[in-house]
């Protein structure tokens, strides 16, 4: 299975559980990232041994191990480095 959200991801799971666990039942099952794809045994592998009493608890360990590849475009922002009006920018009206 490969998904591209993790809305929905660990809901049948019962909790709590162990990394170990949601490793040996999910580890296989692919991420599509911005920028290529992992496993989520490997973006697991990176929170250690943690218990998680919430689907929720586990999601955010999956965010907290995606690697460059979920970024998408590394350094990119679309703000102003400096606030319009200064150093040359025009002042922006919406």
């Amino acid at each position: 299975m490969c998904y591209t959200s993790t809305n929905g991801l660990f809901e049948d799971h019962s909790y709590p559980t162990t990394t170990r666990d949601l490793i040996d039942r999910y580890g296989e099952q692919t991420l599509e990232l911005a920028g290529g794809s992992q496993t989520i045994g490997e973006v697991l592998s990176v929170a250690g041994e943690e218990t998680f009493e919430s689907a929720e608890e586990a999601r955010y360990a999956v965010y907290a191990g995606m690697g460059s590849e979920a970024i998408g475009r590394e350094g990119y922002t679309d703000r102003d480095p400096e606030p319009p009006g200064t150093n040359g920018h025009a002042p922006v009206s919406f």
